[in-house]
């Protein structure tokens, strides 16, 4: 029910096929009015589905989880969303706590006699298409329409979380999260423009495996970097190998090949958890002597980074906060 392929490893199965079959993110094609009969025709990955004009019963699951809480919507079920609690405001902390729960962490744990309990007239699934196989859309499309908008490349978050806002009828909400986070990145890209002109940033994931002595690089417009290159960073390299969807963005090389990896950075961020402490495959990076001798490091223009899984715009305000506070040192050289 993630678009990364190692968010949780409850879900890695899922994530491998989503990042290898995402696609691209250009904007959908806008719904249709179905005259004034109160419906209009919506395009979704599982088609083009007649849907409620302005839904009054919905229920959401995997990402449109957070995105129609923040939303607002008329929310009467939801999947568990566990990796997001801790982005969530104390509002939305309640109204996730508040909702009754009809399906759980991964696509296959849906609950469809609590869903047809619910009594929906929308039910939005915000999964990746290829885990749509795990889900009995006949069953559901037997309760309500069913629309599916799930994740494909890392940075389609923005278009993937407007698509949902849209279809649950609350896309001015949607906007009004939108102007925040735009405005608030504005201003930091103002802020820090001058100390991060000339700087070629690289990124260390959280994600690479440490059994097998790797560690999770990432580049331009990946999980860890799409937020930071909005304020005006800007990450060099790509993968030696494309792979599709977010293996365009990311990759995997030995713990040896981190000085071929990180040696020409100016500056490095890296993926903190959002209780502000380094996942194990991270500390392993940086308690290492090879990740010590990086020039980056040596120079002290290492920033750690929270919150870099944001999904959502209001999510991701966090994350611009976090990123000012980590690159503070920058404005004192």
């Amino acid at each position: 029910m993630s678009v990364r392929q190692h968010w949780r490893p409850a879900v890695a199965a899922a994530l491998a096929l989503a990042v290898v079959t995402g696609c691209g993110s250009g904007s959908e094609p806008a719904a249709k009015s179905d005259g004034g009969s109160g419906t209009r025709v919506f395009p979704a990955d599982n088609g083009e589905i007649k849907i409620p004009a302005t839904p009054e019963r919905v229920v959401a699951t995997g990402y449109a989880v957070p995105a129609l809480i923040e939303a607002d919507a008329a929310l009467v079920g939801i999947s568990t969303w566990k990796r997001g609690l801790a982005m969530m405001t104390e509002q939305d902390r309640a109204t996730y706590e508040r909702l009754p729960k009809v399906a759980g962490e991964s696509a296959a744990e849906t609950n469809y006699e609590a869903i047809a309990a619910a009594k929906p007239d929308l039910i939005v699934i915000g999964v990746p298409k290829p885990v749509l196989a795990d889900v009995d859309i006949k069953r559901l499309e037997s309760i309500a329409p069913v629309v599916a908008i799930g994740p494909t490349v890392p940075d389609a978050w923005r278009e993937l979380s407007r698509r949902q806002s849209d279809a649950a009828g609350r896309t001015e909400h949607f906007e009004t999260a939108k102007d925040a986070y735009e405005k608030k990145a504005a201003e930091l890209k103002a802020k820090y423009g001058t100390a991060l002109a000339g700087l070629k940033f690289g990124h260390l994931g959280a994600y690479g495996d440490i059994s097998k002595g790797t560690f999770h690089r990432e580049f331009a417009k990946s999980w860890g970097t799409n937020i930071a290159q909005d304020i005006g960073v800007t990450y060099y390299g790509e993968v030696k190998k494309k792979g599709g969807g977010g293996l365009d963005v990311t990759e995997y090389p030995s713990l040896e090949e981190l000085p071929e990896s990180l040696g020409e950075a100016d500056a490095i961020t890296y993926t903190l958890q959002p209780d502000g402490t380094p996942a194990e495959a991270v500390k392993q990076v940086i308690d290492s002597a090879l990740w010590k001798n990086l020039p980056a490091v040596k120079a002290g223009r290492v920033f750690p980074l929270q919150y870099t899984e944001a999904a959502t715009y209001e999510s991701a305000l966090q994350t611009l906060d976090s990123i000012d506070k980590a690159f503070t040192p920058l404005l004192n050289r």
